[in-house]
């Protein structure tokens, strides 16, 4: 069965596997260095814990675990504020009318603003899983069970959301957007700057990227037509959020220029759909399959079960689903269907 629950620092080597086999395909706010991932779990674990230094935003990092072997197959994280405590930069995608009346002449140019208005809004991040997962069910609980975490904990979180999307990189590592234009200013390349900003944090790049507006009719057109477009292997993920309610807004990654989504977080699909409900046992396996929540903190888990409701509104599931979950007959669990 497929497990989702926060990750424990005996993690540590299954995580960096699965961020390393990643390679330079996709990008990750994942560390692949070990002491930065050990101190990414260790944070983790303390925000599960509700024991966060009043310093540091908390942060939730979760696994993906097939519990019949215990192989760990992908991650997934929360930030509770985006830029945990620093500014979060992106780039606002808008627009300026350049006219002459004595010529008759009006032209829209399309600009980028160095922006840091996404600041502090709930961010959704380290989604990572194994290429054997996409798409699958496991795929998507992964991704959803963070919702039903947010439900259950909703004062922990803000009343706005967003997540990165990656943007267009092709298989030699070429990326477009950087190669246009952060490359000039950073004298490295797309993977150097994408790791300091896991290890560190992006505000670095206040330092050295221009503060000015960015005319977009001066990048290269193979920059220009990557801007607000996603990698093709995060296309599944952007699918999937898009279901769950999350749009694409003017904001744009700030390294590649793939899309930001953006979402009112009380109207997201899980949310919406997910009721609390005392758990009973099941004889058999039927029912509709359903996404299943029970835990508060470092005790949240979810899963993948079938489900059927009873006359009195609660909720039968397979005895092996209590054990999963940790839970018993008459505790409360939270649900949403699949």
């Amino acid at each position: 069965m497929w497990l989702v629950r926060p990750a424990r620092p005996d993690d540590l080597q299954s995580i960096l596997e699965i961020a390393g086999a990643q390679g330079a395909r996709l990008s990750s706010t994942l560390p692949k260095q070990e002491e930065a991932l050990a101190r990414k779990i260790e944070h983790s674990q303390a925000s599960f814990a509700g024991a966060n230094d009043p310093e540091l935003p908390p942060r939730f990092l979760f696994v993906l675990e097939d519990t019949r072997t215990g192989t760990l197959h992908g991650t997934a994280g929360i930030d509770s504020r985006a830029g945990n405590g620093q500014p979060f930069y992106n780039y606002r995608r808008d627009a300026l009318i350049h006219a002459s009346h004595e010529l008759g002449i009006s032209r829209r140019v399309e600009v980028l603003y160095p922006s840091h208005g996404l600041t502090d809004r709930t961010l959704l991040c380290s989604f990572t899983t194994r290429p054997e997962r996409v798409g699958t069910e496991a795929f998507e609980l992964l991704s959803r069970a963070r919702m039903l975490f947010i439900a259950e904990h909703r004062s922990w979180f803000g009343s706005r959301m967003v997540v990165e999307i990656q943007g267009v990189q092709h298989e030699n590592g070429r990326v477009p957007f950087w190669d246009s234009l952060g490359r000039h200013f950073f004298n490295m390349d797309f993977q150097a700057a994408d790791q300091y900003s896991s290890l560190l944090s992006k505000t670095f790049i206040a330092e050295l990227m221009p503060p000015n507006p960015i005319y977009v009719t001066l990048l290269s057109p193979e920059a220009q037509a990557a801007l607000g477009q996603p990698h093709r292997l995060t296309v599944p993920n952007l699918e999937l959020l898009q279901r769950e309610g999350f749009q694409a807004g003017n904001y744009l990654d700030i390294f590649d220029a793939g899309p930001v989504l953006e979402a009112r977080t009380d109207t997201l699909r899980t949310l919406v759909t997910s009721h609390r409900k005392t758990l009973h046992g099941s004889h058999d396996d039927s029912g509709e399959t359903c996404l299943i929540a029970g835990g508060e903190g470092s005790g949240f888990r979810c899963t993948l079960a079938r489900a059927t409701d009873t006359l009195e509104g609660d909720v039968r599931v397979p005895v092996e689903t209590w054990h999963l979950l940790e839970k018993s007959a008459g505790d409360t669990v939270r649900m949403a269907p699949l």
